[in-house]
């Protein structure tokens, strides 16, 4: 018996914290360029989003729950004049969907107006909350990055970079920070290097820190590079500064999943295309599950460069199998009982003709709950295919991650509690394969400075296994 997958969660991918951006542009309608650059890291969040920007005396800010086409429009857009911004499009991994926790934060400071807006999260968050209550500071919203702008508003220093220096170290987790003040924006990524960050320069004067380079090419930036793990990069009238916050970690820690999913496929992460990495996953992926079949198909978008590599290797036609409704997801209006028991149907439709009386494989990038699975296995049935191999560009997750990626607790995770081919059996499917650990980090071209934490259960750090992203939801009710 397959359970149908609930409409509000049917999507079974890892969900991402967020995407950033900062802009100095003088001259420019730097509120509007921020718009379009948060179109561009849309696919990071799609809870909240909020712009503030700068004009040298006064910060101005607006943000609400939403896509970012909803929150801004262009009466919104128009109070916000000036010369530097930084933008925000949230997907929650601590604290709520509510306004109250939408960024970017902005606060009154002695060195002026600060806003905030972060990607990434705190494994330390407890206890820096708990330091700020000491000492009577009051807190607005349940999120890490409200903690992190609290932080430097008391922090030790005359100076913006001074402020950042003294409590990065204080800062133990994923962080990617864009921060807006009078005179201008300054990106930091944290020592590890978590969570990407990266930076370009405008043609027309001006420089631009984003997320993602897709962002970054809608904006028009050329001599695009990535922060570095531990680095500031000041931007104002006087140029870009690079400054050194923190030295790197000795091991570093970057996301596999921006590679496996997050990301843009014309991302660059740690000096690769993630599109050519995505096609290699295929590949690996296609030398160790060696099944025969007839066609293989990918479960779009993400997946869809893991196919083309396994076809190209397995030497099995790539075909389409399923189309993807892209704007279902995107309503408010909730679906009736029986439109949410159709479940994925929602979402995705099958080609009957690329499968029908056909071995298919299908190409997924990764298995989390494990609730859209069966579903998608049955609607291939019901379409005529003779036998269904899912095939996953990454190892089994296992283990929850608490560097701003919610996956679920582990108890959430089907992994955890099931063997392959027990998952297989639940699903319906005639196999299930999934790419080794070792396979995945000869596709990406690396043997160290990732964290796999969700495979392999080593976290970079100590973390508290019992934290939930609404753990201080209470407190503030």
């Amino acid at each position: 018996m397959f359970e149908p997958a609930n409409f509000a969660t049917e999507n079974d991918n890892p969900r991402e914290a967020c995407g950033v951006l900062g802009i100095s542009a003088p001259g420019e309608d730097v509120a509007r360029m921020a718009f379009f650059g948060l179109f561009a890291l849309q696919h990071r969040g799609q809870e909240a989003a909020g712009i503030a920007v700068s004009d040298g005396h006064t910060v101005r800010m607006h943000k609400e729950t939403g896509l970012v086409s909803m929150v801004f429009t262009p009466e919104s857009l128009a109070p916000l004049k000036g010369k530097f911004a930084i933008g925000h499009t949230r997907y929650s991994t601590t604290g709520s969907s509510s306004l109250r926790n939408a960024q970017p934060f902005l606060i009154e400071t002695l060195l002026g107006p600060l806003a905030a807006a972060h990607n990434g999260n705190l494994v330390n968050i407890a206890e820096l909350r708990q330091e700020l209550l000491q000492r009577g500071t009051g807190l607005s919203s349940s999120t890490d990055s409200e903690v992190i702008t609290m932080m430097l508003a008391g922090a030790v220093g005359a100076t913006w970079p001074e402020r950042i220096q003294n409590v990065m170290p204080r800062w133990q987790g994923a962080y990617s920070l864009v921060l807006l003040t009078r005179d201008g924006v300054y990106a930091v990524r944290d020592p590890w290097g978590f969570r990407p960050l990266s930076v370009g320069r405008l043609p027309a004067g001006g420089y631009v820190a984003a997320s993602e380079w897709g962002a970054l090419h809608t904006l028009g930036c050329v001599d695009i590079h990535e922060v570095e793990p531990g680095e500031i990069i000041a931007v104002g009238e006087k140029g870009l500064e690079s400054i050194q916050g923190m030295a790197p970690a000795p091991k570093l820690a970057l996301c596999t999943f921006e590679h496996i999913y997050f990301s843009r496929p014309d991302n660059v992460w740690d000096g690769q295309n993630i599109h050519l990495v995505r096609q290699r996953l295929g590949e690996e992926l296609a030398r160790e599950s060696k099944v025969e079949a007839d066609v293989v198909i990918p479960m779009p978008d993400s997946s869809i460069p893991a196919a083309i590599g396994y076809a190209r290797v397995s030497g099995i036609p790539y075909n389409d199998g399923f189309i993807k409704n892209r704007y279902i997801g995107r309503t408010f209006i909730q679906p009736t009982d029986s439109l949410r028991k159709q479940g994925v149907a929602l979402k995705f439709n099958v080609l009957p003709e690329n499968v029908r009386d056909k071995r298919v494989v299908v190409i997924d990038d990764s298995i989390v709950r494990g609730n859209t699975s069966g579903p998608l296995v049955r609607m291939l049935k019901e379409a005529g295919a003779k036998e269904i191999h899912l095939c996953i560009t990454c190892p089994p997750i296992r283990h929850a991650c608490y560097m701003g990626v919610d996956m679920g607790l582990e108890a959430d995770l089907i992994a955890n509690r099931l063997g392959v081919e027990e998952m297989a059996a639940r699903f319906g499917c005639d196999s299930l394969s999934f790419l080794s650990l070792e396979g995945m980090m000869k596709a990406i071209g690396r043997k160290s400075g990732y964290c796999n934490a969700c495979f392999t259960g080593a976290y970079p750090f100590p973390v508290d296994l019992e934290h939930t992203k609404t753990g201080f939801e209470k407190a503030i009710s």
